[in-house]
């Protein structure tokens, strides 16, 4: 696609963003899996823009595409149809070699699983992309995060002497140390329990708003998605609210009609007839 037919297609799409400049945005997104009467839909025309400095938070139930979407525009999983542009390229023209160095220079990846190394210190675990790239670190921005995320003291302590959540908190620092122009955060407090959730919530809410960090992160919790300054939610591969700053319980509500709405449409004979198949 070239700049006329791109621009052509931002203009005629309902794009929203909570303000600011863009971090990343997709254009006409399909993924289809499989083919012919097995295909699944997981992406249908997704047209969503992310603004910079901001945290978004992305939901809907098991199967929705919120996956999907994160790992097409993460550059993990090769889209079907449609465009991702992210500082002024399309991720879809990109190969293979292109995509790694673009995760490695410029994304962050903040799991579920924590991922941390257990031979390695604190410190070591979260200089480690630094480390890979054969980079320097940048001390006083290193420090920085230290300080925001509270791992002072931590810092010589391996991952089975760290609690869960200072386990995640030197995954977020991990993530964040290479200065990245965007942060994927994938059920991030899915393996914590409440305490350390909300810990963990607030310190990606202060990267956001402190540090300047741009978070995409994609939850199944509706109080974790309340920390977020946006939500989107998603159903059948299509985003079906998009909506500023909300609470637990209006989250819970989507989520819950959502689910409703899903089990109306399977209970038509048509459906279970196909689902039978």
């Amino acid at each position: 696609m070239n700049d006329t037919s791109i621009a052509r297609h931002r203009a005629h799409a309902d794009f929203s963003t909570s303000g600011g400049d863009i971090a990343i945005e997709a254009i006409d997104l399909v993924k289809d899996y499989g083919e012919g009467d097995t295909v699944v839909h997981a992406l249908r025309g997704v047209n969503v823009r992310f603004a910079r400095g901001r945290f978004t938070a992305i939901m809907g139930p098991s199967g929705s595409g919120k996956s999907t979407l994160m790992h097409t525009l993460a550059g993990l999983d090769a889209v079907t149809g449609g465009h991702i542009l992210f500082g002024g390229r399309d991720l879809t023209d990109m190969n293979d070699n292109e995509l790694t160095m673009l995760r490695r220079h410029r994304i962050g990846f903040i799991f579920q699983s924590f991922n941390l190394l257990p031979m390695f210190t604190a410190e070591q675990n979260i200089l480690m992309p630094l480390t890979l790239a054969g980079a320097k670190a940048d001390r006083e921005w290193f420090d920085t995060l230290v300080a925001t995320l509270g791992l002072g003291r931590r810092l010589k302590h391996r991952p089975n002497e760290l609690s869960g959540g200072q386990q995640q908190r030197v995954a977020i620092a991990r993530a964040l140390v290479t200065k990245p122009d965007l942060v994927f955060a994938d059920e991030p407090t899915g393996n914590l329990d409440s305490v350390s959730s909300a810990e963990v919530l607030g310190f990606l809410k202060r990267s956001v708003h402190d540090l300047g960090q741009t978070i995409i992160m994609v939850t199944h919790d509706a109080v974790a998605a309340s920390y977020a300054d946006r939500a989107i939610v998603f159903a059948d591969g299509r985003i079906v609210a998009d909506e500023p700053n909300l609470g637990a319980d209006r989250m819970n509500e989507l989520l819950m009609s959502e689910r409703e709405r899903a089990a109306r449409l399977f209970d038509r004979p048509a459906m279970r007839d196909a689902a039978a198949r």
